[in-house]
């Protein structure tokens, strides 16, 4: 049996403060944005307009999931939870 699966979301904490990584840059796309990370040249497609506003706006929230509570129906904080997540571990987003 394999020790995590995609679907676990581990060592991200909602209420804890985050922030777009210093060094992403984010290239705003039809279907949400591109970031690039310039210190390890990986490249991440957010996959949905609301998902940019998100990680653009982190900064301005005390927590993640204030900032989930303020942008997204509470219905999807659960997918959004998970992708935020994930763009810890890509280093997309870091704490504040």
């Amino acid at each position: 049996m394999p020790a995590s699966s995609p679907d676990v979301v581990t060592d991200f904490d909602l209420d804890q403060a985050w922030r777009k990584h210093p060094q992403v840059a984010l290239r705003e796309e039809a279907f949400g944005a591109l970031a690039y990370h310039y210190g390890n040249r990986r490249l991440i497609f957010l996959k949905s307009p609301e998902l940019v506003v998100v990680v653009r706006d982190l900064e301005n929230y005390p927590s993640a999931r204030a900032a989930l509570d303020a942008l997204i129906p509470v219905d999807a904080h659960g997918s959004y939870e998970r992708a935020l997540a994930r763009l810890v571990e890509s280093e997309v987003i870091c704490g504040a």
